[in-house]
């Protein structure tokens, strides 16, 4: 099982309804073994990641369903929508967990 875990550092003034879309966007993709999806609010409690407001966690079967994910131009669409909340790339910290 892999958990891929995206952190988002949104820009000042983020539109909070494109975000929810997004999110939406991402639950309702159908793609093989893309097992589950989680989102919320950072609430931060040990203070390390304040800059990171808002995350999401995906659950794949395995490696190459995380690669499906990555190829598909649904994902990728959503993705270029989450760049621009964020500000950029660089807004956006991932780890793909081996669990």
């Amino acid at each position: 099982m892999i958990r891929h875990v995206v952190m988002l550092r949104l820009v000042d003034g983020y539109d909070p309804g494109e975000l929810s879309a997004v999110m939406s966007g991402l639950a309702a993709l159908d793609l093989p073994d893309f097992v589950g999806f989680e989102h919320g609010p950072n609430r931060d409690l040990e203070n390390k990641t304040p800059d990171y407001p808002y995350g999401f966690v995906c659950s794949f079967a395995d490696e190459v369903a995380l690669q499906a994910y990555a190829a598909d131009l649904g994902h990728q669409a959503l993705g270029a929508r989450l760049v621009a909340l964020c500000g950029g790339g660089d807004g956006i910290m991932v780890m793909d967990l081996d669990v």
